[in-house]
């Protein structure tokens, strides 16, 4: 058994859809790139001026702390309390903070120590860093079609995780708490941990949840792997992955954290310690802001509301048969042409980059992302129409 990372291999690699990039650059009016999940609306004055007030903090020239300032740890738990139904200490849970969501996920199997014999269940169309995380800790990959269907991986030996992604990128498919407590109560009979990715759960666009109905003025979240009625109040093998990326416009902030089971986060503060994984203490002013600034938060829902709408109502025009999604940011359709790669050289031609399927374990699927400018948005909603 070799230490340190292992090999990895992903389709994910987005210099595969250069050539369609280049295709659409020469298309009238140019490209409209609806690929990447990159926010572009502007970071809340919240967040900039608490950045700027902690520009010269002990936490700034000083070293700032690897589970957070006492402030930030704060925010945290009144995030969880005001959004989410879910009290921390109640549960046992603790926090770190993590440099945006990305190497949470990717070094999650490693800070568990998972090695060669180990299994790592995550469903088949997901986020690629799932898989890749696995690798890196060179444990193995076993993907189902859907974590929620327990008897799919309840009896595989050596299963030691299970990955939830609820709102799903790229899907969109949102559990209810009677699903993800059925998933939280059969890891806990193996000895298996919960990983549950939440980073939508704020961008819900369907239903009531909580008696909140999922408008404009309110944030009804998407049930939490932390509530009470999903994990029966305990934070035993469960970790929940959050970011402020989508919520608070934050992608370059690098801001996200982990809760949940406290001795689970005891020892990966301490790895994370060593190797230097630590939030900037300016960034953690911010972030705090950021977890505190819920109006903030329900202009960015709504803007995302709005264009979604827009842009499912255009992808029907353009022939494809789709819905407003459950939850998180993107419109997944179903390749006209049964092919994510031919669809992908059509739209081109018109301008319009989206993300191809295979990237996330379905090349019959194609991925489009609401994170682009209202004008993008109309604009690539008017070429699709035509």
């Amino acid at each position: 058994f070799t230490m340190g990372f292992h090999e990895f291999s992903s389709p994910y690699d987005w210099s595969r859809i250069a050539a369609y990039k280049r295709t659409a650059k020469a298309a009238f009016g140019g490209m409209i790139d609806l690929s990447v999940g990159s926010p572009v609306d502007p970071v809340p004055d919240s967040v900039r001026k608490a950045l700027a007030v902690a520009a010269n903090d002990p936490n700034a020239y000083g070293y700032p702390a690897t589970a957070g300032t006492a402030d930030l740890r704060a925010a945290i738990a009144e995030w969880f309390s005001a959004t989410r139904n879910v009290d921390l200490q109640a549960i046992h849970a603790d926090v770190v903070p993590t440099v945006g969501s990305k190497e949470g996920v990717a070094l999650m199997a490693s800070l568990l120590h998972f090695g060669e014999d180990d299994v790592v269940v995550q469903p088949k169309v997901s986020y690629p860093t799932y898989e890749i995380g696995t690798q890196l800790a060179g444990a193995q990959v076993l993907k189902v079609d859907d974590v929620a269907d327990v008897a799919s991986w309840r009896n595989v030996p050596g299963v030691k995780a299970v990955w939830v992604n609820s709102p799903c990128n790229p899907t969109g498919e949102v559990y209810s708490a009677e699903r993800m407590a059925g998933i939280v109560a059969a890891a806990r009979e193996i000895g298996a941990v919960v990983l549950s990715d939440e980073c939508y759960a704020l961008m819900q666009w369907r239903g009531a949840v909580n008696g909140a109905e999922g408008d404009a003025d309110s944030l009804a979240s998407t049930p939490c792997a932390l509530r009470g009625d999903v994990c029966l109040d305990s934070a035993e093998g469960v970790l929940v992955l959050y970011s402020l990326s989508k919520q608070s416009n934050m992608a370059g902030y690098r801001t996200a954290f982990i809760a949940g089971d406290e001795s689970l986060i005891a020892s990966m503060s301490a790895y994370r310690k060593q190797i230097g994984q630590i939030i900037p203490g300016p960034v953690q002013a911010a972030m705090a802001a950021g977890l505190r600034d819920l109006e903030s938060v329900k202009v960015q829902h709504a803007r995302y509301r709005e264009r979604l709408g827009v842009l499912v109502s255009a992808l029907r025009a353009y022939g494809y048969c789709t819905d407003m999604p459950d939850g998180a940011l993107y419109v997944w359709v179903r390749a006209k042409s049964g092919d994510c790669w031919t669809d992908m050289e059509q739209l081109a031609k018109i301008g319009i980059i989206a993300s191809p399927g295979e990237f996330y374990g379905a090349p019959e699927c194609l991925r489009f992302s609401a994170t682009a400018s209202d004008e993008a948005i109309a604009s690539a909603a008017e070429r699709l129409a035509r």
